[in-house]
């Protein structure tokens, strides 16, 4: 009710749903409010299917204030960006005050400061912090590692149900460790994409194991391909960008991914990635649409150097993280480091 407007607006450019739900947007926060026990929100159905020790269904790993209230939180803050934009200042001071509150409320509750966990230290405790800004910023990489940890220490194995999960892995892209990701979703002996496709499923599960007693036909546990988008093809929007107006490209060299090629149609046209990796040489590439302009994020190391094999103009910014930065305008490009 509150998310999907902003994400017309994000992904669109759309302010219309914001107008015309604006009300109803307001309605249904005073609900949470009026739910709240100090600012959690512990109802629902908490982190649907994860894996814990009992058959799945209701959330066992995870705390339903957590997931509740996390989202509350978030709503929030996303109902104080519409507020601003609609010119309704009273009310974004209104929801960034009550944000605050809630933000207090959660840390007190849930964040172990000896440890850096949340709750039960489950993944989608810990990814759900981090995603929705919970987490103070002097504690983020900490709980964000803790998150890998117990990734790493299950053999790469997933625990977290149909909320959690995205968050997840929103959280471990956006800190750069899609490899993490890559390797959590390449085994087939524990439940999982791999699992399912090892038993024979064609469409997505409710359950990560495919279970037979349930429904494996079902829109659930989609979240995966998000990345395969954003991740492997590497086409994201640029932060306060509005209808991938300005658009990052940083595509994901993981595990033993050779290629890839993804394409977006965006309100300005189609925005593609395609990239080989043959040898020390790597190719991408890219098409960015008109009254556009893309920020390209390459795999670069030492000794290596970049080019352009049509001679289309480029500009290297600069490096970050270990890969070159380099600013482009509309048009198609391909790029190649050797």
């Amino acid at each position: 009710g509150i998310l999907l407007p902003w994400y017309l607006y994000q992904w669109y450019g759309d302010q219309q749903a914001m107008v015309d739900y604006y009300s109803m947007m307001q309605r249904y926060i005073n609900y949470l409010t009026a739910k709240a026990d100090n600012h959690i929100l512990s109802q629902g159905l908490g982190d649907w299917y994860d894996l814990g020790p009992k058959p799945p269904g209701v959330s066992q790993l995870t705390p339903m204030g957590v997931t509740g209230t996390a989202i509350y939180y978030y709503d929030l803050k996303i109902l104080e960006k519409m507020a601003t934009l609609l010119g309704k200042k009273a009310d974004a001071i209104t929801y960034s005050n009550l944000a605050a509150e809630v933000r207090q409320s959660f840390n007190n509750r849930f964040f172990a400061t000896k440890t850096k966990q949340y709750a039960t230290g489950s993944q989608a405790a810990n990814a759900m912090a981090v995603y929705m800004g919970l987490v103070e910023d002097k504690d983020k990489k900490v709980v964000i590692d803790n998150l890998v940890k117990d990734i790493r220490d299950r053999k790469n194995s997933l625990t977290a149900g149909d909320i959690g999960y995205r968050y997840v892995l929103r959280v471990l892209e956006d800190a750069g460790k899609s490899d993490v990701i890559f390797d959590m979703n390449s085994r087939s002996d524990v439940p999982g994409y791999g699992i399912q496709i090892a038993k024979g499923a064609t469409a997505l599960t409710e359950s990560w194991a495919a279970l037979p007693t349930v429904s494996n036909n079902h829109f659930m546990l989609g979240h995966l391909m998000e990345w395969l988008y954003s991740g492997i093809g590497g086409i994201r929007q640029a932060e306060n960008s509005t209808a991938f107006k300005n658009i990052k490209i940083e595509p994901e060299i993981v595990g033993d991914l050779t290629s890839a090629d993804v394409s977006y149609n965006s309100p300005y046209g189609e925005i593609s990635s395609s990239w080989k990796k043959t040898g020390k040489e790597f190719t991408l590439e890219v098409n960015v649409p008109a009254n556009t302009t893309a920020d390209v994020y390459l795999p670069v190391s030492v000794n290596q150097k970049v080019s352009e094999i049509n001679n289309v103009a480029f500009q290297t910014i600069g490096s970050e993280q270990g890969k070159t930065k380099i600013s482009i305008g509309s048009g198609t490009y391909k790029f190649n480091v050797k």
